[in-house]
């Protein structure tokens, strides 16, 4: 059974964690399919826009499924689960298009690190934003002590790491994690995925990646790609490869 589903709705394509039953709580197999849907939507040419959101209207998700690692030992703990987590979460920061982040209700530890990795967020009035990780005696292990630090301030974020303290939908767009509060969250995430309609797809996808550049967001490769991206686009660089294929030496313009 799918636990996350993947749908493209004229060129927005919406990702839902299906797990409502335990309020979209992620498991090992919705890691996997999470991961799956990124790599193919970072290659799809059909697709503008990445909407994440949870089904119901309780959570967007509330973290990781205690009962898929409360039962793991330090070392596993530790090796899998949250390297696993954090390779997953970097591929939706680092996706090529915008993101956009539909949240339907709470985002708690894992759920609100999961919002973090998006470009944006939507909220409606009832979601809040908690990271009650120290109730249950561990940590955030998924970026809410690194990305999210980059997003809120440290102020903020010791109120929610440390004392448990709940952020309402409408301080998360005081404080900016939010761009608005609406009363449908995924309607406002397509209306906002609309205005993509005006943007050159190329341009905000470099823009996205001087952007992450500047907040060392996977900088190297960022940088790196944006300088792969010009010289790929030179004549040079047409040259050099049909050389290579005559087997004769290049003649490079520096065009």
């Amino acid at each position: 059974m799918s636990e996350v589903t993947c749908t493209n709705e004229g060129g927005v394509a919406v990702l839902t964690l299906c797990n409502e039953a335990k309020l979209n709580a992620l498991t090992t197999g919705m890691l996997r399919q999470l991961e799956a849907h990124l790599a193919d939507l970072d290659r799809a040419t059909d697709v503008r826009a990445v909407v994440v959101t949870g089904a119901g209207p309780k959570a967007f998700c509330c973290g990781a499924d205690i009962a898929e690692w409360g039962p793991l030992g330090p070392a596993e703990f530790a090796r899998n689960w949250v390297r696993d987590g954090h390779r997953v979460f970097d591929r939706l920061a680092r996706l090529s298009k915008p993101t956009i982040g539909a949240l339907n209700g709470h985002a708690f530890g894992g759920g609100l690190e999961l919002a973090a990795c998006c470009d944006i967020r939507v909220m409606t009035l009832r979601a809040t934003l908690a990271l009650p990780e120290g109730k249950v005696g561990i940590v955030p292990g998924w970026s809410g002590t690194q990305r999210l630090a980059r997003v809120l301030a440290e102020p903020v974020l010791k109120e929610m790491a440390l004392f448990g303290r709940r952020v309402t939908a409408e301080r998360a767009v005081a404080l900016g994690f939010a761009a608005e509060v609406a009363d449908d969250a995924l309607a406002a995430a397509h209306d906002i995925a609309g205005s993509l309609a005006d943007m050159s797809p190329r341009a905000n996808e470099l823009a996205k990646a001087m952007i992450h550049a500047a907040v060392d967001e996977d900088r190297a490769a960022a940088i790196e790609a944006i300088g792969s991206a010009a010289a790929a686009a030179s004549d040079d660089r047409q040259e050099g490869v049909q050389a290579f294929l005559d087997k004769r030496s290049p003649n490079f313009t520096g065009n």
